[in-house]
């Protein structure tokens, strides 16, 4: 094998046995009726029994024609040309272990259907006691392989007018369609379901995807001026590495897709200024961030046409990755942007790229720095921002699937779902509080996991006040409803004939919001300094306005749960009191609560007004 790196027109060849094997099958005389594109193909494949099939089987070689027409001017499917047909080469070598099938087309022989489902689970590893496949995605493939060979099948003997295996075929097809589910895809089928239950879902978490892009920031400087010092292949193939693996973690982007962009991709991208009518409907930041990006589209998952960003800081590597392309060894004839050096059609690929980057940036959980994982990470967190559904639309088409994809399998987990929001609903039927939540949506109910309706508390978290309802200012009046807290309820139970005058001190005692001592005495003096009772024994509070330095003073401590719609319970109430006691002394841990509950109310009446506008 000649081998010398000065020679422009030598292919550099791996030395071993299987390669060198390779060399001598490809010089053998091509069979008739296979063409060269094919017989090379198969003249790549390890050379041993499975090959030998192939090579001998009429069908094999018709299903690897159609494949290589198909898909054959793609150099990057040659390999999967190469498994396809080694899959039916695995079969028939254990369809001839039986005895009746010794060729593909004694598989269409109706008499043979159940020595073919034989053949496919001995293949594939099926265990007769517990109905479970070994390779159960090999059996599904399987079954589809056959499908597709007896189309093929098919069509020759039509064109050979051979009418006989014409009926045959059909025959075989009429029996699959009716039977092979029934015998072998349905097993699969369970086999892999059941393989994913309690599989733990893990995301990337926020800050090891930070240092990722931290990490890479780095390298990208790093290598960059390597590069520009000393002009080798190792410099070249650094920053090619880096890159790559920079692009895909910024888009999102599947890591086949990036890896085998195309150069031509890049040197013929649309870089035209932004369009002077589209301009006047965006705002400016989003006009600074199209001069900031540059965008290149690209193949995608079954020739899908996609998108990807490109900031300045990738835009400098890529242009001298170019630039330096053949001082660094890289041959012209590589189509390829991330090309390997000296070699004609090889390119790095992403995963190994991103696998190498995740464990030098120094995470703490490496293993959920994937591609397919960090997807599903913006997918995910993507439902925080509440996004329309034509938001919706724009992402799930810029990470290259369909909408129902995205939110079948790249949304919030199942088990996170239904932890997180029917929970709620689950509770709310426990405590007999649906009532209170009605009219509202999964996400405005506001449950506390570690609530409890009994005597030992004070108020529950929706309680409405009747006198303190409409305390703060540019509150909208609401209709007056008379309601009790759980406390006040039981202990009129247990009062029994006791007259309601005698109430307030009997709910005084049932009171117990902490087990300190001291924060018992600071809610029995607050409850002292506002109750007032009437001859009704209903408590009454006076209605004051808010002031300034009051509405400061409950924001310094309760904003969050004003901007997460989260009524403050008892404890904070009282300790935002205690945080201001010179200007919430005339305030009651109950007021501030009403306080923080109408600025929630007229927050959400608001959305709505702008909602229906």
């Amino acid at each position: 094998m000649s081998r010398c790196n000065l020679a422009k027109k030598c292919q550099v060849t791996k030395p071993g046995r299987s390669r060198v094997q390779a060399l001598c099958a490809y010089a053998e005389p091509v069979p008739e009726g296979v063409t060269k594109k094919l017989w090379k193909l198969i003249s790549d494949m390890k050379q041993d029994e499975v090959t030998h099939v192939v090579k001998s089987d009429a069908c094999i070689i018709k299903f690897g024609e159609h494949l290589c027409n198909k898909m054959g001017n793609d150099k990057t499917k040659h390999e999967y040309i190469r498994t396809k047909m080694r899959e039916a080469g695995r079969l028939l070598v254990s369809a001839r272990k039986v005895g009746k099938l010794q060729s593909i087309k004694d598989f269409f022989i109706p008499q043979n259907f159940y020595d073919v489902i034989k053949a496919v689970k001995d293949t594939a590893g099926y265990r007769e006691e517990d109905e479970v496949f070994a390779i159960p995605s090999l059996a599904l493939k399987l079954g589809h392989n056959l499908k597709k060979m007896a189309d093929i099948a098919e069509c020759e003997a039509m064109i050979a007018g051979d009418e006989n295996i014409v009926q045959k075929v059909k025959m075989f097809k009429k029996m699959y369609t009716t039977k092979w589910n029934e015998l072998v895809s349905a097993s699969a089928l369970k086999t892999l379901n059941e393989a994913k239950w309690n599989t733990p879902e893990l995301l990337p978490f926020t800050e090891d995807v930070k240092k990722m892009h931290i990490h890479l920031s780095k390298q990208t400087k790093l290598y960059q001026e390597k590069l520009k010092l000393e002009k080798s292949q190792k410099n070249w193939s650094n920053l090619a590495q880096v890159t790559l693996c920079d692009v895909m973690v910024f888009n999102r982007r599947r890591a086949g897709e990036v890896s085998k962009m195309k150069l031509n991709s890049y040197l013929l991208r649309n870089t035209s200024v932004l369009h002077s009518d589209v301009a006047v409907a965006l705002s400016k930041v989003e006009q600074k961030l199209c001069q900031h990006f540059q965008r290149v589209e690209i193949r995608g998952k079954r020739d899908r046409k996609v998108p990807i960003l490109l900031t300045p800081s990738m835009l400098d590597s890529m242009e001298l990755l170019v630039k330096n392309r053949q001082a660094c060894g890289v041959h012209d004839e590589n189509l390829f942007f991330f090309a390997k050096p000296m070699t004609e059609t090889s390119y790095y690929k992403g995963t190994d790229c991103i696998r190498k980057v995740a464990y030098q940036c120094g995470a703490e959980h490496p293993k959920t720095l994937k591609t397919t994982k960090l997807r599903k990470h913006i997918a995910t967190l993507s439902t925080v921002l509440n996004l329309r559904d034509t938001d919706m639309d724009q992402l799930a088409d810029f990470m290259g699937h369909d909408i129902r994809v995205h939110r079948n399998f790249y949304r919030l987990p199942e088990g996170t779902l239904q932890l997180a929001k029917i929970s709620k609903v689950l509770m709310a039927l426990e405590q007999g509080r649906v009532s209170e939540f009605k009219g509202k949506n999964l996400d405005e109910i506001n449950l506390d996991p570690n609530e409890k309706v009994n005597v030992e508390t004070d108020v529950s978290e929706t309680d409405v006040s009747e006198t303190e309802d409409e305390e703060s200012e540019g509150e909208m009046p609401q209709p007056k409803k008379r309601r009790r807290s759980s406390s006040t309820s039981i202990a009129e139970s247990s009062v029994g004939t006791k007259s309601l005058r005698e109430m307030p001190q009997q709910e005084k005692q049932c009171q117990s919001p902490s087990t300190s001592t001291e924060e018992n005495s600071f809610a029995r003096k607050s409850a002292k300094e506002r109750a007032t009772t009437s001859n009704s024994g209903l408590s009454k509070c006076p209605k004051r306005k808010w002031t300034e330095e009051e509405v400061k003073a409950v924001e310094n401590k309760l904003l969050d749960c004003i901007t997460s719609g989260r009524l403050p319970g008892i404890r904070q109430c009282e300790d935002c009191i205690r945080s201001a006691p010179e200007l919430l002394k005339n305030r009651t841990w109950k007021s501030v609560k009403f306080y923080v509950k109408n600025r929630i109310t007229a927050f959400r009446r608001e959305c709505e007004k702008r909602k229906k506008m």
